[in-house]
């Protein structure tokens, strides 16, 4: 992943004090600074990311959204802000930035409405879509088991990456993790694919996977950079920026794996809400913004041209 040195400088500080003192750096609290850069470039630096102040509202598609999420005049957005360069925390310890941040400060601009990002714990936000939160936009992977809580617009596609020391010291062969010590996120597609794998490893009379599940990635990445655990499992994009920040501490095991379509969550059955979303993300595509946004935080790889609702998955 190719990444700007300003991104690196800041995420490189974010992640190592979480590396040096783990959970104390990256506790997740429900207060949200989303105070934009003001630039004439189109962009900033790296703590605040694309600068969306000159989007315009478009009337016809701020029209779609329904009175219970624009009639506070706040698009209120559910992340979990321990996921760069998703989305996680600048050096201040509590302004939400990157890419998914910056694409819901977009979304905003278009709906003309003001934008709060409200971190929270991943495994939290689809439960809370359409309650606590107008939309959820962290990472979501497209899974029929998500699509019976929530409705999708899809805007991005990422694969998933294997991670250990450099060098694989622990001499992990992903083709068979038995009794291995795996890290991975709380409530994500690659802990289903780590439990499932576990099931398989008891039901053959192996070893059981030592599953190392923490609600933070920037906790997951520690327990690899700290030997606590042998490798870890992620989206594609958060593991590339990992690597990248730990320098010489970390690489990637063989290829990626599934690619698959990342969308925002949006409170099922809510079909207005899920076509303004869908407009709006399009257009955003359609004008440019939406590559610009990916450019500043070096994940263009992952890019679309086609917002779609509640896409077809195989599983």
């Amino acid at each position: 992943m190719s990444l700007s040195k300003g991104i690196q400088s800041v995420a490189a500080a974010t992640l190592s004090a979480a590396m040096l003192i783990a959970v104390a750096a990256c506790g997740t609290t429900d207060k949200a600074d989303t105070a934009s850069a003001n630039t004439d470039s189109g962009s900033s630096n790296s703590t605040q990311g694309f600068d969306t102040s000159s989007i315009k509202k478009d009337d016809a598609i701020a029209a779609l959204l329904p009175d219970s999420v624009a009639g506070d005049g706040t698009l209120t957005v559910g992340t979990d802000t321990s996921y760069a360069p998703a989305e996680f925390l600048a050096e201040d310890g509590k302004t939400p930035v990157g890419f998914d941040v910056d694409l819901s400060k977009a979304l905003a601009a278009v709906f003309g409405l003001k934008e709060k990002t409200v971190s929270s714990t991943f495994d939290s936000i689809i439960p809370s879509v359409g309650s606590k939160y107008d939309i959820g936009i962290s990472s979501f992977t497209v899974t029929k088991e998500r699509l019976d809580a929530v409705d999708f617009v899809t805007y991005f596609k990422a694969g998933s990456t294997w991670v250990t020391k450099k060098g694989n010291p622990d001499k992990v062969d992903t083709s068979n993790l038995c009794g291995v010590k795996v890290a991975v996120q709380t409530g994500t597609t690659q802990e289903e694919e780590i439990n499932a794998a576990n099931d398989q490893c008891k039901a053959d009379g192996e070893a059981e996977i030592d599953v190392q599940s923490s609600k933070l990635q920037t906790d997951v990445t520690t327990a690899v950079a700290s030997g606590k655990a042998s490798i870890f499992y992620a989206d594609s994009p958060v593991a590339g920026y990992a690597i990248e920040q730990t320098g010489d501490t970390l690489a990637a095991l063989g290829d990626d794996t599934g690619v698959t379509p990342e969308a925002v969550a949006i409170k099922k059955g809510d079909s207005a809400t899920a076509e303004a979303v869908q407009k709006a993300m399009q257009k955003l595509m359609d004008d440019g913004t939406y590559k610009k946004i990916l450019d500043t935080w070096g994940v263009s790889s992952g890019a679309v041209d086609k917002a779609e609702i509640n896409p077809d998955v195989s599983e």
